[in-house]
């Protein structure tokens, strides 16, 4: 799966604002050139929401275990929640796992976030590309939910 398949993917799903920040716009250099997919109907930022799935393009001072700095590396970041992350680790999100980051079509936890249900796939290929995409439907499903419950107790 390329990037632009995935950023074409989550862009489709309704309701989504995909967000590339750039120079100009007023984000921070560092994200520059990465993706974030939130679930906006409305097509306005929500206030204080975190995406349900990024796309970074380089290392993170404090994320560097992917590996990201070698030429074309991506990887898909996916707030799976509980259920899925024990699917797909073997274990709860806070229990101590051993994945490797770098580690290419594989889902891991996620180096940073795993321990709040996040997965994610570095540069995803065949062994992952369905499972990439039902994990991103997952999480829309589970971000749409979410804004839907709010707006029925915060009218």
């Amino acid at each position: 799966m390329s990037l632009d398949e995935l950023i074409e993917f989550g862009s489709e799903l309704d309701g989504v604002l995909t967000l590339r920040p750039g120079p100009g716009d007023g984000s921070p250099e560092l994200a520059w050139g990465d993706v974030f997919f939130y679930y906006a109907p409305d097509g306005v930022l929500p206030p204080a929401t975190q995406p349900f799935a990024t796309i970074v393009t380089k290392d993170y001072p404090d994320d560097a275990g992917s590996r990201l700095d070698r030429p074309g590396a991506f990887r898909a970041n996916v707030a799976a929640g509980r259920e899925a992350f024990r699917r797909w680790t073997g274990r709860a999100p806070r229990e101590p796992g051993s994945d490797d980051p770098s580690l290419e079509d594989t889902v891991i936890a996620h180096p940073v976030y795993g321990s709040l249900g996040w997965l994610a796939v570095v540069n995803p290929g065949p062994r992952t590309d369905q499972t990439l995409r039902e994990l991103i439907t997952g999480a829309y499903g589970l971000a749409r939910a979410r804004v839907e419950r709010r707006s029925e107790t915060h009218p």
